[in-house]
């Protein structure tokens, strides 16, 4: 009876122990990495900057612009976001990008794709006739809806800013790694423009743009600077960054099982693969930049 006591008087204290190592490991976290206060007033847009690692907090909103891809025109009515922050090196003042604290640097915000599903598959282009029927069956059922999701195609470190060239309206100012994900119940969950491994470069400029033929040179806008945040705030407000001289790769992963059908459907209406010349990027809307240090003051 008393070899059963010690043995179980010492499994509690093991059992304690180990409680207590845990317990300790959490503190040491928590210090290594301290929470900060939401911020407030003016400051609270940047509530998800990573105010640990970055010096600077970005945040952009584009509020219109459109996205051409060889053939298609989606238009932005819906606020898509860009946040996180910004470490400078003092030597060669290059600038790197630091995700959003929450992983959400850039917000998957649908567009609606004009046209709907007809405006991408049309069956009666397949000349099987039994692949037309099980295309018809399958993709002319009512469920016509289509969005377009644009979301980053690498870590959010490959994001590339250069906050001078914004403002002097010359040279990328935003250099953004991106896939458009097509959505639509029957074109299952991985219909995307662009991929990973092959990423839509979008290298933005408030500046002019030199693409090659057929598109012509657009220029965007740094905006009307102004200042909040009593003086702490940078804000680019109505700024428009451009780009017409990517490339846009071919829709994959369209349909699911049905890919082999429809892939080259959806290629077709929107004439991708896109060589450079023949898509356009215009993102509209206010971006606003402060130091780390003012977010935790207001916060």
């Amino acid at each position: 009876m008393r070899g059963c006591v010690s043995r179980l008087a010492s499994t509690r204290r093991a059992t304690l122990s180990a409680v207590m190592a845990l317990v300790a490991s959490f503190v040491v976290m928590s210090v290594a990495a301290p929470a900060f206060a939401a911020p407030k007033g003016e400051y609270a847009v940047f509530s998800d900057c990573p105010l640990s690692t970055a010096a600077a907090c970005l945040y952009a909103k584009t509020e219109s612009g459109s996205f051409v891809v060889g053939k298609k025109t989606v238009p932005i009515e819906h606020a898509i976001t860009l946040q996180g922050g910004l470490n400078e090196n003092l030597e060669t003042e290059a600038e790197t990008f630091v995700g959003a604290a929450d992983g959400n640097t850039l917000s998957k915000t649908p567009q609606a794709v004009p046209g709907g599903l007809a405006g991408l598959v049309n069956c009666k282009e397949i000349s099987n006739f039994f692949e037309r029927i099980a295309c018809e069956a399958v993709f002319e059922n009512g469920l016509t809806g289509v969005n377009a999701t644009t979301e980053l195609a690498a870590p959010a470190s490959s994001i590339g800013i250069n906050t001078t060239n914004l403002i002097i309206e010359s040279g990328i100012a935003l250099n953004l790694p991106v896939k458009v994900h097509l959505e639509n119940p029957l074109l299952g969950s991985e219909c995307y423009v662009g991929s990973n491994a092959k990423p839509v470069h979008l290298e933005l400029t408030t500046g002019a743009t030199s693409p090659p033929l057929p598109n012509k040179s657009i220029h965007g806008s740094k905006g009307k600077i102004e200042f909040g945040g009593e003086g702490g705030i940078l804000i680019l407000n109505g700024n428009s960054l451009v780009n017409n001289s990517f490339a846009a790769p071919e829709a994959t992963g369209c349909g699911g099982a049905f890919s082999f059908l429809i892939d080259p459907l959806i290629n077709a209406e929107l004439g991708t693969p896109a060589a450079a010349g023949h898509n356009t990027a215009i993102l509209n809307g206010k971006l606003e930049q402060t130091s780390a240090e003012e977010v935790k003051n207001h916060s």
